[in-house]
């Protein structure tokens, strides 16, 4: 099965923090217009991924799949302090297949 992001819908990943240390951390969908009229999205989870500079996946925060099928899926996770710098992402899983991701450099 094939399934794209409603047209008019984006990815969003918020970061607050502090060098390695993050205060805050949420990621979701925001849908307007012809987006908002989709059916949404159904089994769906979002993961939180850390990797170091080199690129090497260190840490995952695997999220809930859910059943239902929902317009705007969002997911917060824990403040936390990173091991080390580089790399801390969102992805959106639906039916078990990425869909979206975004990521942010965590540096000094």
């Amino acid at each position: 099965m094939t399934m794209k992001i409603p047209t008019g819908c984006m990815f969003t990943h918020i970061i607050r923090g502090s060098g390695k240390k993050i205060s805050y951390q949420n990621a979701g969908v925001d849908c307007a217009f012809v987006g908002a009229l989709s059916s949404g999205f159904c089994n769906w989870r979002i993961d939180f991924t850390y990797a170091d500079t080199s690129n090497r996946t260190y840490r995952t925060s695997r999220g809930r799949t859910h059943s239902e099928c929902k317009i705007d899926p969002m997911r917060n996770n824990s403040p936390q302090t990173l091991p080390r710098y580089g790399e801390a992402c969102a992805r959106l899983y639906v039916t078990g297949v990425q869909r979206a991701s975004q990521c942010h450099h965590v540096t000094k």
